[in-house]
C-alpha cells in the first residue's frame, strides 16, 4: 500500500496529464481523495497540466473545498479567459465561505477583464467591510485597475488616496488609467507628483505610459526630456519603453530621431519594426517605408496587422498598387487578409490606386464587415466614378444597422449629385432630416449641390433659405448652384448679399463659384470685375481654375488677344485648363494662329485628351488647310489619345 508521504513525492514530480492521471486513479486506490490536502496538490496540477473543463470535473467532485482550492480553480478560469465563468464561482465561493485577499484579486481581474463595475462595486463593498485595503497594495492596485477600465477615474483616486504610502505599482496604474482614458494631461501631473515622492522607484512600465501620454498630446519638447531621463536611468535598452519613443517621434513628426533610436536599438521586436515604418508612411516618407518593410521581411521578421496596414498606407499615398498586391498576397499567406483593419486598409489602397475592382473584390470576401469598411468602400466608389455601386453601399449599411457619419452622407449625397437621380437625392435628404443633421454646413452645402445638379434649382434655393448659420461653405454652394442652371445675375445678387449683409468673408471656392456662374451667363465684365475684387480687395492669390474662367470670359466676347496678355501676366505655370479653354475660343472665332500656340502648348505639357487636338484639326479644315488637319489627326492616331465620351442621364419616372 503507498503511503501518503510517497504519494505527495510522485504529485510534486508530475510534469504531465497522463502521469496526473495515473496519479489520480493511485489516489483513489488509497481512499485520500477526500483529504483536503491531497484534493488540493491534485487541483493545483489539474489547474496547470490540463483544460478548465476537466479541473472543474475535479472540482465538483471535491466535497470540502477549502479557500486554496477555490483560488486555484478561479484562477484556472481567469487564466483561459473565462471571466464571466470565473464570476460566477466567485459569487458561489462568496455565499459558502470569506475569500481571501487571492480570491478577491483574482475575480476583480476577471470583473476588470469584462468591464462589470456592478460586480467590481460589490467586491469594493466586501472589502471594506473586512478593512483588507488598507493592508494590501495589490487589492488598491486591482480596484484601480478595475475602475480605471469602467472609465470611472475618480473612483479610482478615491482608492489610490486611501493609501498612506503608495508604492510604484499603484502610481502606475493611476497614470496608465489616465493615460488609457484620455486624460494624458492628468497622467503626466500625476507622473510629476510620483517624481517628487522620494522612495518610490519609477520603473519602465511606468515610463511607458508617460511617453504614450506625451505622444497622445503632441509634445515632443517633454517626450525628449522623457527620453533624457530614460537614458540616465539607464533603461534605453528596454524595448517597450523604445518602442513608445518610436511612437511618440512618429506622431510628432520627428523621423530623423526616430530613425537614430531605431538604428541605436540592440534588440528589435514587430513593434520595433511596425513603428517605425508608420513613422515613415505617415510623416511623407512612403517609400522609404516599403523599403524598411522589404527590409524586415529579408530579416526573417513575421510582420503583424499593424505592420500590414502601414505598409499598405505607404502603397496608397504612394499609388504603387503592384507593390500592394505583393502585400495583399503576402497577407493571404499569413492569413491576415481576412482581418478586418487589413481588409479595410487593402480597400482604401486599392481604391486610392484606382482599382476598384479589387477593393470590392476584398470587400465581398470579408466574413464580417464594420462600419468603417462600409465607409472605406462608400468613398472609394464615389472617388473612382462607381457612383450607383456607392448608393448600393450605402444601403447595405443601413441594412445592417450600422450609422453613418456626416462625411459618409456627404459622400453620398455627392453620389446623388453625379448621378442626377433626384428621388435619390430626395431619399438621402429625408434621412438627413431624420438623422438631425441637416443643419451641418458640409452636409447642407451638399444637399444644395446635390438638389441644383439633379435640375431643381428651387429646392436647393429653399434648403439654403432654411440653414439658419450659413458658413462660406454653404455660400460658395449656392452660388454654385446658380452657376449650373446659368443664372449669373442671381449668383452676383447672392454674393452682394453674402459680403453685405452677412459676416462670412468669401475664399478662393466663393470667388469660383461666382465667376463660373457670370461665365455660363455670359456676363462677361461683371465676371472680370468679381475677378480684380478678389485679388485686389480680399488679397487672395487666383489659381489656375480661377484663371481658366477669365480665359473662357475673353473669349466669349472674341477677345483672344487681351486672353493671350493675360495668361502672359499670371505669377503661376500655366497649367492645360487654361490652354484648353483659349483654344475652344478660338475654334469659335476661328483663330488660327492662337489656336496653334495654345495647341503646341498642350503638346509640351503631354496633354493626352483628344477633343483639343479635334479642334485644332477641325480650325484647318475650316481653313482648308488639309494637310494640316490631317497631321493633327494623324497625331491624335499615333499617341492612341481618346476623345471623353459625353454621357447624359435621364431619369424615368413610375
Amino acid at each position: 500500500m503507498i503511503t501518503g508521504e510517497l504519494l505527495v513525492k510522485f504529485l510534486e514530480s508530475c510534469k504531465n496529464g497522463g502521469c496526473l492521471s495515473q496519479l489520480h486513479s493511485l489516489t483513489i486506490k488509497s481512499g485520500l481523495t477526500h483529504d483536503t490536502f491531497f484534493a488540493a496538490k491534485l487541483i493545483n496540477l489539474y489547474s496547470q497540466l490540463t483544460n478548465p473543463r476537466t479541473t472543474r470535473k475535479l472540482f465538483d467532485e471535491i466535497p470540502h473545498r477549502t479557500v486554496y482550492i477555490w483560488n486555484r480553480i478561479l484562477k484556472c478560469y481567469c487564466r483561459d479567459r473565462r471571466y464571466k465563468e470565473s464570476l460566477l464561482l466567485f459569487s458561489r465561493f462568496f455565499s459558502s465561505q470569506k475569500p481571501d485577499v487571492y480570491a478577491v484579486q483574482i475575480s476583480l481581474k476577471a470583473c476588470s477583464a469584462v468591464k462589470s463595475l456592478g460586480f467590481g462595486k460589490i467586491i469594493h463593498g466586501f472589502i471594506k467591510k473586512t478593512d483588507q485595503i488598507d493592508r494590501h497594495l495589490f487589492i488598491g492596485s486591482a480596484l484601480i485597475e478595475l475602475y480605471s477600465k469602467c472609465g470611472k477615474m475618480d473612483d479610482a483616486l478615491c482608492v489610490f488616496e486611501e493609501f498612506i504610502e503608495p508604492d510604484a505599482v499603484l502610481w502606475t496604474t493611476m497614470i496608465t488609467g489616465y493615460e488609457q482614458n484620455g486624460e494624458p494631461i492628468h497622467a503626466l501631473k500625476f507622473f510629476a507628483r510620483m517624481a517628487t515622492n522620494r522612495g518610490v522607484l519609477i520603473d519602465p512600465i511606468t515610463l511607458v505610459s508617460v511617453v504614450s501620454a506625451c505622444a497622445k498630446i503632441f509634445d515632443l519638447k517633454l517626450g525628449r526630456s522623457v527620453h533624457g531621463y530614460i537614458f540616465r536611468m539607464g533603461y534605453e535598452n528596454v524595448v517597450s519603453l523604445s518602442n513608445a519613443l518610436l511612437n511618440l517621434y512618429g506622431k510628432t513628426g520627428s523621423v530623423n530621431a526616430a530613425a537614430k533610436l531605431f538604428k541605436k536599438m540592440e534588440e528589435k521586436d514587430v513593434i520595433s519594426w511596425g513603428s517605425i515604418i508608420s513613422c515613415y508612411a505617415h510623416n511623407s516618407f512612403p517609400e522609404e517605408a516599403l523599403v524598411l518593410f522589404e527590409d524586415m521581411l529579408a530579416r526573417g521578421i513575421e510582420p503583424n496587422t499593424v505592420v500590414f496596414i502601414s505598409a499598405l498606407q505607404a502603397c496608397e499615398a504612394t499609388c504603387n498598387v503592384e507593390m500592394g498586391k505583393k502585400i495583399h498576397n503576402l497577407a493571404v499567406r499569413k492569413g491576415l487578409d481576412l482581418d478586418i483593419l487589413v481588409s479595410t486598409a487593402l480597400i482604401d489602397m486599392y481604391m486610392s490606386c484606382s482599382c476598384p475592382d479589387e477593393a470590392i473584390g476584398v470587400f465581398d470576401h470579408m466574413p464580417e464587415k464594420d462600419v468603417v469598411c462600409f465607409s472605406a468602400m462608400l468613398h472609394g466608389c464615389v472617388r473612382n466614378g462607381r457612383e450607383s455601386q456607392s448608393i448600393g453601399v450605402f444601403r447595405d449599411m443601413l441594412a445592417r444597422n450600422f450609422n453613418p457619419d456626416n462625411f459618409d452622407l456627404v459622400k453620398g449625397l455627392t453620389a446623388c449629385s453625379e448621378l442626377g437621380v433626384l428621388r435619390q437625392t430626395s431619399c438621402m435628404h429625408g434621412f438627413v432630416v431624420k438623422c438631425g443633421v441637416a443643419n451641418n454646413s458640409f452636409i447642407g452645402a451638399s444637399l444644395i449641390e446635390s438638389y441644383a445638379k439633379c435640375g431643381t434649382l428651387d429646392s436647393a434655393t429653399a434648403i439654403f433659405r432654411q440653414i439658419i448659420d450659413r458658413d462660406v461653405v454653404t455660400w460658395s454652394s449656392m452660388l454654385a448652384a446658380y452657376g449650373f442652371h446659368g443664372k449669373g445675375k442671381e449668383a452676383l445678387d447672392l454674393f452682394n448679399e453674402m459680403i453685405e449683409s452677412s459676416s462670412v468673408k468669401p475664399n478662393e471656392v466663393s470667388f469660383l463659384s461666382v465667376l463660373s456662374a457670370c461665365s455660363h451667363a455670359g456676363l462677361v465684365k461683371e465676371g472680370i470685375k468679381i475677378f480684380n475684387v478678389m485679388v485686389k480687395d480680399y488679397d487672395i492669390c487666383p489659381n489656375s481654375k480661377h484663371y481658366g474662367i477669365v480665359v473662357d470670359l475673353f473669349g466669349r466676347i472674341g477677345e483672344l488677344e487681351k486672353a493671350m496678355v493675360f495668361i502672359g501676366q499670371m505669377q503661376e505655370p500655366v497649367e492645360a485648363n487654361v490652354w484648353g479653354t483659349l483654344l475652344g475660343a478660338c475654334k469659335i472665332h476661328q483663330n488660327v494662329g492662337i489656336g496653334e500656340t495654345a495647341a503646341k502648348e498642350l503638346q509640351r505639357l503631354g496633354y493626352c485628351q483628344a477633343g483639343y487636338y479635334i479642334l485644332l484639326s477641325n480650325m484647318y479644315a475650316v481653313d482648308e488647310k488639309w494637310d494640316n488637319a490631317a497631321d493633327v489627326r494623324k497625331l491624335v492616331r499615333e499617341k492612341q489619345l481618346k476623345k471623353v465620351i459625353g454621357q447624359s442621364v435621364v431619369e424615368i419616372m413610375p
